[in-house]
């Protein structure tokens, strides 16, 4: 499938001029707050910055429910076999837990990229929703994946100054930050993008058991499991499971909880001792060749070999979701 673009090169260009004077103000808070590479957090329970002086080799990892907003740079996301890009005054939602991988595609010494990580929950949506009395009806009659790019507007990131500015205010911080963190989600509910965040912020309820699937395989990632269990647990035809599954997750329930294992094994393989073998057995697989297998096919390299081109670089198995 090509690759997928949120504007072409003239309106990219365009949008980041138009964003520019906004944007200049946020990357010298950020640049004030930190200049330290990776994540940094940050004393807001929720904010982080991310900040990343060359460009990265494409990261497998997990997408949790987020807010992420590009100051400067480029990204792209993988995301099943869609390619997008993303870049200065763009933001990345993410709505549900996705398996995807990501790497920065424009960054240098003199001029990093720069990115603004806010987490929430589907909850916190959900309360904005009902206390605003927003309309819960989607625009779009088809189901979009779960994370999607948009562009952000001069009131969104207004929000995002004053957000900054709270850092410097450790005794409003704890308090102010919730009622911005509100006015933030009241704003992208009300924008033009909306519509999306409303399909999914109230999956688990209005999803079909979509949400209940994904939950229960992230419980149950190393145990295996039948289509037609996982449907009826969720009180679901095996059709409907698989349409709407990948509607929202842009991959089948088996593919998804294989990506979560071999994420899972990557992981506990670079945090300590444990060998690929372990590894393998621990998420859940009873062939080592299988999951050797599979791993390479995910990652591109055999398990050991993997390891070591990992640690042999400061980026060693580090996913920048911002």
């Amino acid at each position: 499938m090509p690759e997928q673009r949120v504007d072409n090169q003239a309106n990219i260009g365009k949008s980041v001029s138009i964003h520019k004077k906004a944007l200049d103000p946020l990357i010298a808070m950020a640049d004030r707050i930190t200049l330290s590479e990776g994540r940094t957090p940050t004393i807001v329970p929720f904010l982080t910055i991310v900040r990343s002086s060359r460009e990265t080799p494409k990261n497998q990892g997990v997408l949790t429910p987020s807010f992420c907003l590009i100051l400067q740079g480029a990204k792209k996301l993988y995301l099943g076999q869609d390619i997008f890009h993303y870049s200065a005054g763009d933001y990345l939602a993410s709505l549900i837990d996705l398996p995807v991988a990501a790497q920065v595609i424009d960054a240098t010494e003199e001029s990093p990229y720069i990115g603004l990580r806010v987490d929430f929950t589907t909850q916190e949506i959900a309360s904005v929703v009902m206390e605003a009395e927003i309309s819960t009806e989607p625009k779009e009659k088809n189901r979009v994946a779960g994370a999607f790019i948009g562009k952000s507007d001069a009131a969104l990131l207004d929000i995002f100054f004053r957000l900054l500015k709270l850092v410097d205010k450790p005794k409003e911080v704890r308090f102010l930050s919730e009622l911005i963190k509100r006015e933030m989600i009241f704003t992208l509910l009300s924008g033009d993008f909306g519509h999306l965040f409303l399909q999914k912020a109230l999956f688990d309820q209005r999803a079909d058991g979509v949400g209940k699937a994904i939950q229960w395989i992230k419980e149950n990632y190393a145990r295996s499991f039948t289509i037609e269990e996982l449907a009826q647990s969720c009180n679901m035809s095996i059709s409907g499971l698989h349409h709407k599954f990948k509607a929202v997750t842009t991959m089948g329930p088996l593919q998804y909880q294989k990506q979560l294992r071999l994420l899972e094994a990557r992981r506990l393989m670079l945090g300590g001792p444990m060998g690929a073998t372990a590894a393998g057995l621990t998420v859940g697989y009873e062939s080592p060749s299988q999951f050797n297998r599979e791993y390479r096919r995910l990652f591109g390299l055999p398990p050991l070999q993997d390891m070591k081109s990992l640690r042999s670089t400061s980026y060693a198995g580090r996913f920048e979701e911002s």
